[in-house]
Order: C-alpha cells, then sequence, then structure tokens
C-alpha cells in the first residue's frame, strides 16, 4: 500500500525521489575488473595446471599465515594476540581463510563470491561479530603475502615448470580482483563510521532480510541531509537496491579539462511505489525530501510497501 498524505482537502502521493550517485555494485565492479585484467583462457589454462600443487600445501598456507600474523607485533596488537593467538578466534580466521582459499583455487567467478569477498572487506573495517578493525594496509598487505606464497610453493612443487610464470601472471589477476572487491566493502563501513554525530537507524519488514538486524547507528558529519544517509546506507548494502529501485539513464553534459562540452550517460535510481523513509516518524516525501537536513539525535526509518 502506498502512502497518501492530505493537502488542502485532497489527498496527494509523496514526490518520487531518486540518487544519482551510488557506487558500483559488487557485481558491476567485479566484472568490470575482469575485463580491465583481460583474463583470458590463456589465464586460466595455466592456473588450473598449479591448482594441485598449490591444494597440497593449503593447510600449510593457512597455518603459516596466521603465524605470521601473531609474530608480527602491529597484526598481533590489531586482533588483540599480544599474549597469544585466542584458540575460537584462532579457529574462526583459519576457517575463514580455508574457505577462501578453497573457492580461489576452485576459480569461483560468481556474483556469489563477488558478494563474499565485499562483505569481508566490511568485516576487516571492524563490521563483523568481533569488531576488530584491521586496517586497509595489512588486507592489501596479506594479499601480497599469499601471491609470494604462491610463487614459492609452485617454484618448491614444480620446479623449472614453464608454465609457472603464466601461472602466477593470472593468479596474481585473481588476487587483485578480490582485493579491490573486500577494499569497495572496506571502504562502504569506513565511510559508514566516518561522521561527528550518531543517528539510529531502524529497519521494518523485509529491510531486515538485507540488513540482518533491526537498527543501526550511522555516524554523519555536520551539516549532513537525508541523501547522505540513503547514499551510505545502498552503498553498505547494495544488494537491496534492485528491490528499491527502477534504474533510469540520463544523459549529461560535462566538461572535460580544456572546458569542451560532452555528454555521458548516468544512472539514477528511481524509489519504486510503497518505499517509504521516514525522519523522526514523518515521510520525508512531505518534509524536504532528500534535501532534508539531518540533526544530531534524529532517527531515521525505512519502510517497504505494505506498512
Amino acid at each position: 500500500m502506498e502512502a497518501f498524505a492530505l493537502l488542502n482537502g485532497q489527498t496527494v502521493k509523496p514526490p518520487v525521489w531518486k540518487l544519482s550517485n551510488l557506487a558500483a555494485t559488487p557485481e558491476e565492479e567485479w566484472e568490470r575488473l575482469q575485463k580491465f585484467l583481460n583474463l583470458s583462457k590463456a589465464d586460466f589454462d595455466a592456473m588450473l595446471a598449479t591448482v594441485e600443487p598449490l591444494f597440497r600445501r593449503g593447510h600449510e598456507l593457512v597455518v603459516g599465515t596466521y603465524d605470521y600474523l601473531l609474530a608480527n607485533h602491529e597484526t598481533a596488537v590489531i586482533l588483540g594476540w599480544e599474549k597469544g593467538a585466542n584458540p575460537e578466534h584462532l579457529a574462526e580466521r583459519r576457517r575463514f581463510f580455508t574457505v577462501w582459499l578453497a573457492r580461489t583455487l576452485g576459480m569461483d567467478l560468481s556474483h556469489e563470491f563477488a558478494r563474499y569477498l565485499f562483505r569481508a572487506g566490511q568485516i576487516h573495517a571492524a563490521h563483523g561479530p568481533r569488531h576488530i578493525h584491521v586496517p586497509d594496509v595489512y588486507v592489501t598487505g596479506s594479499i601480497s603475502l599469499v601471491n609470494a606464497t604462491f610463487a614459492r610453493f609452485l617454484m618448491e612443487e614444480m620446479p623449472g615448470n614453464p608454465v609457472i610464470p603464466a601461472a602466477l601472471g593470472g593468479w596474481n589477476k585473481i588476487l587483485s580482483l578480490h582485493l579491490h572487491l573486500m577494499l569497495l566493502g572496506y571502504q562502504s563501513a569506513r565511510t559508514w563510521d566516518n561522521g561527528d554525530f550518531p543517528v539510529e537507524l531502524s529497519f521494518f519488514g523485509r529491510v531486515r532480510n538485507y540488513t540482518g538486524r533491526e537498527t543501526m547507528v550511522m555516524h554523519l558529519p555536520n551539516g549532513s541531509h537525508i541523501d547522505t544517509v540513503l547514499t551510505r546506507f545502498f552503498n553498505y548494502f547494495p544488494q537491496a537496491r534492485s528491490d528499491v529501485f527502477d534504474i533510469e539513464w540520463l544523459d549529461k553534459e560535462r566538461l572535460d579539462e580544456r572546458g569542451t562540452p560532452w555528454m555521458v550517460v548516468e544512472k539514477s535510481y528511481r524509489v519504486r511505489g510503497g518505499w517509504r523513509v521516514l525522519v523522526n516518524g514523518r515521510d520525508i516525501g512531505y518534509s524536504g525530501g532528500l534535501n532534508q537536513a539531518i540533526q544530531p539525535g534524529d532517527t531515521v526509518s525505512i519502510f517497504p510497501p505494505g506498512r
């Protein structure tokens, strides 16, 4: 059921709002970077020839990675392991790493894996169950260490094999792809927390299917408007967009560095009927739209159709 209001005795529908500055979805970035990296059949054939020796050393890679993080003072402090690793926490991280390694060696290029990596990035930004913030330099560094370990394993397992250089080139592309998706999720979480004051968001109905919870707290810079809240929300939960929006393609004119105008096509997300966003209990469609200012102590509620 759509929301309506009375204006001068007449029933009116709220104005439709749109967002046009959302980041690319994990699926879009996954496909875009694959094309840029030019992952080819030759890459996959070379990688396939090295899967078995890498798989044999998989346990060593998992154990060795966390031994290294434990031995490094800075990462040990980040993980809370200054006095030794917590066995339960260590087992959790090894399981996560093992699942990732299995999917990597299986050359999983599914969109579901892109979303998995995006979420992994958010978890590293302290948005996981343990709320541990791993700075992005260590996320990048860990991927580099895996790449180096792949090279060492292959030189030890397949000495002199001419397929190794091509295989390592392919694995480097794959690991770069994984890193990009993780950093995309990491940035969405860091942006969510970046601000001067907290605002509570409440979710209702099937919105909770995307958020996995009833409420969350977002931090906003002074002077923010509701469009900042919604942009951050749909960048953090991009999986909700297909349910909430219809996509419109807009022709816009821009100027290049010489001041010459040129046309670009931009994606705009137009909210579907029945979706409601309330600030302090008032629908934004009747109280300022996306330009409505957000103040400390405000609450934002998101309702799906039918409420």
